[in-house]
């Protein structure tokens, strides 16, 4: 495949101009980044977004690793002289890399098997004797006697016969066109059945017992489950399918002639054939196919919850408590201040077995009041809601003298951030036990700035995270973390090396660098600054220059998300506006425009630009420093605390979104438990994805439906009612 039949399937397949797809693939070619050709290069993509470029980018790794593939391919098959100008037609043509492989099999070079034995004792003529179904008169033993041969281990008839099947068996099996069809009619008509190996039975599988349902209909996460089950040998699976109508099929495809001696023969290998090499075969590759497309889309949930959770608004301006609960350890106690400087710490034990409550709350009241602390952030993990209880009794009784609220946080992944050498460095001074709950009331001040900090696959807004591909979540997720931080942008001096290595353009080692600098000659006061730090070259300061903020500066350009390489234009532009205000965003540049009667277009030919770059650069004076996360929803703050027993079925509340699956969402309605709305209670229309609905971070109003204190399971609905 050439670049322009390259060009032209990617066009095809995501229906966007091959223009588009050329520039967007020529812009990738020179290592620029998907964040930086997003925000810089719109002129050139037509305005492609971060979804689109990854599409581009996906197909063209797919596409280049076919050709890749094919090449290696045409290679073997000619160097063992078999390579006909048909077979290289069909090989060229083929968009597929599964069908690359179907008709690659018969040339693949193999281990012994029996037909390759078989062919070793001479018995591949009679084979194609029998193939060929041409005799019709006389019978078996006369035509394989004379490949009779004791030297070989050909000792009988029988041996003779065998030997031929297996060879015929093999080239039934290796025919890439109907291979192609089983593989199909099995996708379309198979049934994934599993059932319960006694010896290995776990509770959680027993929905699984004893039980079937179609390939196409199952559902990702039911695939997934499955699979673990099968992992744990709790489970045995299998694909039933219709032999029968599969044999047909290759009986209308290899019996060419009815009146053969060898008919019988014929309809018995094919037999063996689909039995013993193709449907094994057929059944683990459509079980792979399975599991690839449950992965690919339970790490699409993931990626989706994790983005709107780093985009969670920030709480910005207020000293924060981080509360990491606990029972026989005690609770964590962490006081920061506004910029996320540590301020004081201690351990409390208000819960069994120590029961210190009154002293855990004197100790409270004496660290809330002597930092005027405006809000507690109490980890969601053990003994959350008992410590939520001690703090909401506490804000009561200091209630007269001023308002103190507190919230619940997503303490996923705080133990893993304590205990990495990140935490390390930050706090080598704390035990790991203490710095967890700093990372709690982090993540309420800037959860973007405090998760990146953690494996994403540790944060907790997925299913199944562990079982799926390891490599492909990783490269996934990162791009989402880089995603997040390049839309927002970093303040170039306060930014840790966690946060700054997602950069467009930078890594962890030119991270560092940065700091490095940052710490020994002070802080950055341009952005032409970043140039002079060791490991930041022209190709590393144009990715990431305009992603890097720098507040108060010599350059109020340098606040902006505009790119070095347009201040130019900018200063132009305020030049044709005789405006110099503008820097300071007090003015509507848009209403300035309108009112000058200056037309877009016209205003980008002036000033040589394109116009996708004029109207950000328009958008940046207007507002600098925008931050798109002040248009999320904010916490849900309390300062009083409600209980499961309190609850009554058709009671509205106020909740935050948890996390977001196939079949629903939790929501955080201020109890122990997280409650669930199932899929059919997210709205009074058809729902085929919560995520249409619904992401984590949300403030939602809720209807409880059930309550089971039992076992802790509290059923909400946000219908009407």
């Amino acid at each position: 495949m050439n670049d322009q039949n390259l060009i032209t399937t990617i066009a095809q397949e995501l229906h966007l101009n091959p223009v588009q797809i050329k520039n967007t693939i020529a812009l990738l070619d020179q290592e620029n980044t998907i964040p930086f050709i997003a925000r810089y290069r719109k002129e050139q993509t037509g305005n492609l977004d971060e979804e689109q470029l990854r599409s581009i980018q996906d197909r063209l790794h797919y596409l280049r690793a076919l050709e890749a593939r094919r090449q290696t391919i045409l290679h073997s098959i000619s160097n063992q002289g078999k390579l006909t100008p048909d077979l290289q037609k069909q090989i060229e043509s083929v968009t597929k890399l599964q069908d690359l492989e179907d008709l690659y099999l018969p040339y693949r070079p193999k281990k012994r098997t029996r037909a390759t034995i078989a062919k070793e004792r001479g018995l591949d003529k009679l084979a194609q004797i029998i193939l060929d179904q041409k005799v019709t008169d006389g019978d078996f033993q006369t035509i394989a006697e004379p490949f009779l041969n004791p030297e070989k281990e050909v000792y009988t008839i029988d041996d003779a016969l065998q030997g031929a099947k297996d060879i015929c068996a093999e080239y039934f099996s290796e025919d890439a066109e109907i291979r192609k069809k089983i593989r199909e009619f099995t996708l379309d008509k198979g049934t994934l059945v599993s059932n319960l190996r006694k010896e290995f039975a776990k509770q959680e599988y027993q929905m699984y017992y004893d039980y079937s349902e179609s390939i196409i209909k199952l559902p990702p996460h039911r695939i997934l489950a499955i699979n673990r089950g099968e992992k744990e040998k709790c489970l045995r699976v299998t694909i039933d399918i219709d032999s029968e109508t599969i044999l047909q099929l290759m009986q209308s495809k290899f019996i060419t002639n009815s009146r053969s001696i060898f008919y019988e023969i014929i309809i018995e290998t094919l037999k063996d054939a689909y039995l013993r090499l193709i449907a094994p075969a057929i059944e683990r590759e459509i079980r792979t196919l399975m599991t690839e497309k449950a992965d690919e889309h339970a790490i699409e949930v993931f990626a989706v919850n994790l983005k709107n959770l780093l985009l969670q608004s920030p709480v910005s301006g207020k000293t924060i408590m981080g509360i990491d609960p606990g029972y026989r350890t005690g609770c964590k106690v962490a006081v920061i201040d506004d910029t996320g400087k540590y301020l004081e710490g201690t351990t409390i034990y208000p819960h069994p077995p120590q029961k210190e409550y009154f002293e855990a709350k004197s100790e409270l009241r004496t660290l809330l009041e002597s930092h005027k602390v405006d809000i507690v952030a109490i980890g969601n993990g053990t003994a959350s809601r008992e410590t939520e209880l001690l703090v909401a009794e506490l804000l009561r009784e200091i209630k007269a003298d001023r308002t103190v609220h507190y919230t619940i946080v997503n303490e996923a992944g705080a133990s893993v951030y304590s205990a990495s050498d990140v935490a390390r460095e930050e706090f080598p001074d704390l035990e790991a036990s203490m710095r967890g709950n700093i990372s709690i009331a982090r993540r309420l001040l800037d959860p973007l700035a405090e998760l990146v900090k953690i494996d994403p696959k540790s944060i907790g807004v997925g299913l199944y995270q562990h079982d799926v591909n390891q490599r492909k979540l990783y490269e996934t997720l990162n791009a989402v973390v880089e995603s997040c931080v390049n839309l927002v942008g970093v303040n170039l001096n306060t930014a840790s090396v966690s946060l700054l290595k997602y950069v467009s353009g930078l890594t962890s080692k030119s991270a560092a660098s940065l700091v490095k600098h940052r710490e020994n000659t002070g802080i950055f006061l341009n952005r032409e600054q970043i140039k002079k730090v060791t490991g930041i070259g022209d190709i590393a300061f144009q990715q990431s220059a305009g992603f890097l903020r720098i507040l108060n500066g010599d350059n109020p350009l340098d606040s902006t998300s505009i790119h070095p390489e347009s201040y130019g234009i900018a200063q132009n532009l305020l030049d044709k506006l005789r405006d110099s205000d503008i820097y300071l965003g007090g003015k509507n540049i848009k209403t300035i425009i309108k009112q000058k009667q200056i037309v877009i277009n016209q205003l980008a030919d002036e000033l040589n630009c394109g116009v996708p770059t004029l109207e950000d650069i328009l958008n940046n004076l207007e507002k600098p420093g925008r931050d798109p996360r002040d248009e999320m929803p904010s916490p849900i703050f309390r300062n009083d605390i409600l209980k499961a027993e309190d609850l009554k079925v058709g009671m509205t509340l106020k909740g935050t979104v948890r996390n977001v699956v196939d079949f629903g969402a939790f929501i955080d309605i201020g109890v122990k438990n997280d409650g669930l709305v199932h899929i059919s209670q997210l709205a009074d229309k058809y729902v085929k994805s919560p995520h249409e609905i619904l992401s984590v971070g949300d403030v939602v109003e809720v209807r409880i439906l059930s309550v089971d204190l039992e076992r802790e399971r509290i059923a909400l609905s946000m219908k009407a009612k």
